[in-house]
């Protein structure tokens, strides 16, 4: 399958699998069936969303999505489910995002969100580290959020989009800064009751 309307045609299918990650990146199709780690991958991701996510719902900046959203851009020749996403309502109302809808509602999301997110697994470090960061960019994308957590790594880049590519953003004591939410972040992990790795992103 190399064109992106099937691939999209395949995901709103009764055909398309009910389980495993499907990504369509630039005429090849990528598919994950590994289950997630459970602390330094599903909990990380849990642990932006919801330091995200919460003060979003009071700011009214926008939304934020959390993974198994379907994000489509044309131009990138990209259609994936990053781990995270953020779209502002100002993306919505100037139409650099529409939502699609399918049979079940709004099922996938076109254009150019403001904020991606991806958490880096042993499975997924080219995907993450170059393939998706150039299509992000191609894409548009304002923000690529990175983070390793694997093992004792704990690493949070916040990359920002230039004419060229992404650059990261410098941190000064850990803390680094976001355009789009206008807000330093500061990743950390603790070890909780029985060992195992705990995290908490701050901002401020």
């Amino acid at each position: 399958m190399t064109d992106l309307r099937a691939f999209r045609r395949w995901v709103h299918s009764p055909e398309f699998p009910t389980r495993g990650r499907f990504a369509f990146l630039a005429g090849e199709v990528w598919v994950e069936m590994s289950p997630e780690e459970l602390f330094w991958h599903t909990q990380v991701k849990g642990e932006i969303g919801r330091a995200l996510a919460g003060p979003l719902m009071t700011t009214r900046l926008g939304r934020y999505f959390h993974d198994r959203v379907l994000v489509t851009n044309a131009k990138a020749n990209l259609s994936t489910e990053p781990d995270g996403s953020f779209v502002s309502f100002d993306a919505v109302r100037q139409g650099r995002v529409r939502w699609v809808k399918g049979e079940a509602g709004y099922v996938e999301m076109e254009g150019t969100p403001d904020m991606v997110l991806e958490v880096v697994s042993a499975t997924s470090v080219r995907k993450d580290t170059v393939v998706l960061r150039d299509l992000y960019w191609l894409a548009g994308v304002p923000e690529y959020w990175l983070v390793d957590a694997r093992g004792d790594t704990l690493r949070l880049d916040i990359l920002r989009r230039t004419r060229t590519g992404y650059a990261p953003t410098r941190a000064r004591d850990g803390w680094r800064r976001s355009e789009v939410f206008s807000k330093t972040f500061h990743l950390s992990t603790h070890k909780d009751e029985l060992g195992y790795p705990q995290y908490l992103l701050r901002a401020r």
